[in-house]
């Protein structure tokens, strides 16, 4: 993006409650600005997201009253948990009340994977089994055959802040040990930071790695209607 000037801004819905940008932002897009607004998401399960769901549409509203332009949902497990027509019905309810527009992180990883012509799919997450197998569940859905999955069953939100690169990469290539023939591996949770671990991933697999949070950000940006495009950041990302 050639002007110094920030683009924007372009609002996201984050589960932890301090409602702080994801770190990825000014790496990825330094000339865009965005604004965050938190759920305080309990636990990362089935139950935590029943009690924060509800949330969602006025939040988007709230981000569209303080200027935002496009609004995203930026948790995977929270869009997804409930299948495909769920995730639909969010994502027009935030375009509806907000009149921008309104995507989530799993309508992003799904046109992640589309953008790579990605099919077959080695699935890693940070979730309990229940929630990695609702993931496998709404990829199926979607038209995407799933491989192999493994999950680290992990339920706060902290602890998946916590986790760090090697951890990651041994996590992506666990998952691609069990789907040897599949074309992209899937990294789902919108709470691990993830930039440094996809060339890794990708040099050692050979195969694209979308991974949810940079998936959020690209998807967004694009709904949003610039160009997010980002050079020297995986595959998915040079993608338009």
């Amino acid at each position: 993006m050639s002007s110094s000037a920030k683009q924007g801004p372009i609002g996201l819905i984050v589960p932890p409650a301090s409602g702080e940008v994801p770190r990825d932002a000014p790496r990825l897009y330094p000339n865009i600005e965005f604004r965050a607004r938190g759920l305080a998401l309990g636990e990362v399960t089935p139950r935590g997201y029943d009690e924060v769901i509800d949330k969602v549409v006025g939040v988007a509203k709230e981000l569209s009253d303080d200027g935002a332009v496009a609004v995203s949902l930026m948790g995977t497990s929270l869009s997804f948990y409930r299948g495909v027509d769920f995730n639909r019905e969010l994502q027009e309810r935030m375009a509806e009340v907000t009149g921008k527009p309104s995507t989530t992180m799993s309508s992003a990883i799904v046109r992640a994977l589309e953008a790579l012509g990605a099919r077959r799919l080695a699935v890693a997450t940070s979730y309990i089994d229940e929630v990695t197998d609702r993931l496998v569940n709404y990829l199926t859905d979607c038209g995407f055959e799933v491989q192999g999955s493994v999950g680290l069953g992990l339920t706060g939100v902290a602890e998946m802040h916590a986790l760090q690169t090697p951890a990651l990469v041994e996590l992506c290539e666990r998952a691609y040990e069990r789907a040897p023939n599949a074309d992209a591996i899937l990294l789902s949770c919108g709470g691990l930071y993830t930039l440094d671990t996809v060339p890794q991933v990708e040099a050692s697999t050979g195969l694209p790695l979308v991974s949810s949070s940079p998936a959020g950000f690209w998807d967004v940006v694009r709904t949003a209607g610039l160009d997010p495009r980002v050079e020297g950041e995986g595959r998915m990302l040079a993608c338009r």
